[in-house]
């Protein structure tokens, strides 16, 4: 809460975890981590929501998530570089979005072009999240122009970059925010950032495929902290209601409090299942896009629907900031709009497990 409060990077947190190297779970045990799967990281974090909330999980979620391209196809001196110092507690950050793009991301504008024995990229991005308390980026570059590939969807590359901000060819200004404010978000600014050759990842041109391998864990981990934190606000109120007494009774002794938190919790528990069934596909190689996208919508939804109902139960009290479910509120609704919105994964839903015709 304090750190919500004071815009703070959760040092102390991030230390803690990387010192006990949770950080570096999902990691390949022969680049310094524990090589578990998307199931025990999702375990991880649906934990860390419940009792820290988003604040706390979105901290660490790229460090323990986030560089699976570069685990995927990154060449082996990049895994050797990049991946055990994220494991001791390094931070890395993703670019992707940028303004005028939205959730079009084959529609980016930022160019890297090789010159000679180097790459330079131009643009910007938004919603860079933690880029200024990271030392790596992993961001996402146009090297062949959309109006010279036969699909939109080619000719977008990788990189992993280390970020040198004494070189001047690199700025972010922090985007304020509702809520999650321990996290800083950032827009991030290039101008003839020269990065090395060795900063591609996987295939150049191919970036967006790179891509595609992360979204579906991203979207279950992502259902994992709504999971975690809609518990924990359907947890608060319950407790709350037993202890306020108002007319001479606690007020959890009304029908009308306990139904909605019953209906939260068994919604919750149902996104729950749904989530570890999803995490398990993955896992064990099954295609899992649109158990995925259903989690994480559902997930969402259930989600904030408990922080709300967690508000109401608090009455008054639920707007002030020391019962917490007001900052869990803040931070639950932008998990029905990041990483992806509801919209475009119903859009999902209906093109790919209803057969219905493409409608973006």
């Amino acid at each position: 809460q304090r750190k919500e409060q004071d815009r703070e990077w959760p040092t102390e947190f991030c230390r803690s975890l990387a010192d006990a190297g949770w950080l570096g779970a999902l990691t390949p045990e022969e680049f310094g981590g524990s090589g578990l799967g998307l199931t025990e990281g999702c375990l991880i974090v649906e934990a860390i929501a419940r009792y820290g909330g988003i604040n706390a999980s979105t901290a660490v979620h790229t460090s323990i998530f986030g560089l699976h391209p570069v685990t995927r196809y990154g060449s082996d001196e990049q895994k050797r570089r990049v991946l055990p110092r994220i494991a001791k507690g390094e931070f890395a950050a993703f670019g992707l979005t940028e303004a005028d793009s939205g959730f079009d991301s084959t529609r980016i504008a930022t160019r890297a072009v090789r010159q000679g024995n180097k790459w330079v990229l131009n643009g910007s991005k938004v919603f860079c999240s933690r880029v200024r308390e990271s030392t790596m980026l992993l961001i996402a570059a146009r090297t062949t122009p959309i109006e010279e590939v036969a699909r939109r969807t080619d000719g977008i590359s990788l990189f992993i970059a280390e970020l040198d901000w004494s070189t001047g060819q690199i700025d972010a200004h922090e985007m304020l925010k509702m809520g999650r404010n321990a996290v800083p978000t950032y827009q991030f600014f290039m101008e003839n950032w020269e990065l090395p050759p060795d900063a591609l990842v996987g295939e150049e041109g191919k970036g967006f495929y790179h891509l595609l391998d992360a979204l579906n864990p991203e979207r279950i981990a992502v259902a994992a902290q709504c999971v975690g934190l809609g518990l924990a606000c359907v947890e608060k109120a319950a407790a709350y209601s037993k202890e306020r007494i108002v007319f001479g009774r606690p007020i959890g002794q009304n029908q009308g409090l306990q139904f909605p938190l019953a209906d939260s919790y068994c919604k919750l528990q149902s996104a729950r299942l749904l989530m570890y069934h999803a995490a398990q596909m993955f896992d064990t190689g099954k295609p899992c896009g649109a158990e995925a996208n259903m989690v994480k919508y559902l997930a969402a939804e259930a989600g904030f629907e408990a922080a709300d109902r967690a508000v109401q139960t608090h009455g008054g009290y639920g707007y002030v900031s020391d019962f917490d479910v007001e900052r869990f509120f803040r931070e639950l609704r932008l998990m029905k709009i990041a990483p992806v919105s509801q919209e475009m994964v119903l859009n999902y839903i209906a093109q790919h497990a209803l057969d219905m015709p493409r409608s973006y």
